[in-house]
């Protein structure tokens, strides 16, 4: 296994991080086709053996119990001051006020109940899942400084949002001498790429570590354009991503399978390579929910691509609509729709 520092600290993660969302209890989620702990627990005990050292999950993923399953997983197989555990907190945990978000009062409740869940007494990296409108900036990022200073979390972290938003996240911590942000989780990979414009130069500029989510476009890059699985049928999210260029992306696709298939490799190490090969990249962040899918997440470490490759591949690319970012004004919705209820 490769190690990398993540963004301007000393903290060492693995080129590879485990995404869990793939874990957690299936009837308490919006995913169908989450493993249960059982099957969770030998994906955790085979990425460990492979020298994976870094865990993402969230607070929303499957109602919590992927914090859970995650938690018990890793103090049974690893030493904790060996792993870098990540979690994230944004999406309303209740339909109440004030149970989501990123006020004070919201990510202190947060922060504690994740620790709880997970079993632990502190999170390497707390990232906010996504930008709130509802809550001053300033607000965030003094509330995330004191969670740090309490030592219930060592680094934070941010995802999916417009680059303006970050920096403006990053130079209010830097004024007021509060913990900025060292990572940012956004979505990149060979059929969505518009991070490329705006986002991946303010994380190069900045120092900050990059450890994208959906690597594989949710197993598009991984298998012919029209064939389907459990998870790409029901996966409501995932459709609404790359709606509108399809005809495209399936060139993008195709391109990944011509590469695949003249160095004799599978399409994931492809397509997992070439985000390997970004220097703004630190650590993909993937999902498994087969022993298979980590062997070949696993085996991109190893492939390189040529620049004649690296250009081909990003031939056929269009401009995507930004996807994976909050709408403006939904926490606001999400009040007026609990105040109209009563």
């Amino acid at each position: 296994m490769q190690y990398r520092n993540l963004g301007p600290t000393g903290l060492k993660v693995s080129r590879l991080c485990l995404g869990c969302m793939s874990f957690g209890d299936a009837a308490r989620g919006s995913h169908e086709w989450t493993l249960d702990e059982t099957a969770s627990r030998a994906i955790f005990r085979q990425a460990l053996e492979a020298g994976i050292n870094f865990f993402d999950t969230a607070n929303s993923y499957s109602d919590g119990t992927s914090e859970e399953i995650t938690g018990r997983a890793l103090k049974d197989f690893a030493s904790r001051d060996e792993i870098v555990v990540a979690s994230k907190a944004h999406f309303p945990w209740r339909s109440a006020p004030n149970t989501g978000g990123l006020s004070r009062k919201a990510l202190f409740q947060a922060v504690d109940d994740s620790l709880k869940r997970l079993g632990m007494e502190y999170l390497d990296l707390y990232q906010i899942h996504r930008w709130d409108d509802d809550t001053p900036i300033e607000e965030t990022m003094e509330a995330l400084h004191d969670i740090v200073k309490s030592g219930r979390v060592r680094y934070i972290g941010a995802s999916s949002m417009s680059a303006w938003q970050f920096s403006k996240a990053q130079y209010t911590a830097m004024m007021n001498g509060w913990t900025p942000f060292i990572s940012m989780q956004n979505q990149v990979n060979l059929i969505y790429r518009e991070e490329e414009r705006e986002m991946l130069p303010l994380c190069a500029d900045m120092g900050v570590g990059v450890i994208p989510w959906s690597p594989l476009a949710r197993g598009r890059l991984t298998r012919d354009w029209a064939e389907t699985t459990a998870r790409s049928e029901t996966d409501a999210f995932g459709k609404t991503i790359y709606a509108g260029t399809e005809m495209q992306d399936r060139k993008v696709v195709e391109e990944v399978s011509a590469v695949a298939a003249a160095k004799g490799v599978k399409r994931a190490q492809v397509a997992m390579a070439w985000l390997l090969q970004k220097p703004e990249i630190t650590a993909p962040i993937i999902g498994v929910t087969k022993p298979t899918h980590l062997t070949d997440a696993l085996s991109a470490l190893d492939v390189t691509l040529s620049d004649k490759e690296i250009a081909a591949l990003e031939a056929p690319y269009v401009p995507h609509k930004v996807a994976g970012i909050q709408p403006p004004g939904k926490a606001a919705t999400l009040k007026v729709s609990l105040r109209a209820a009563g």
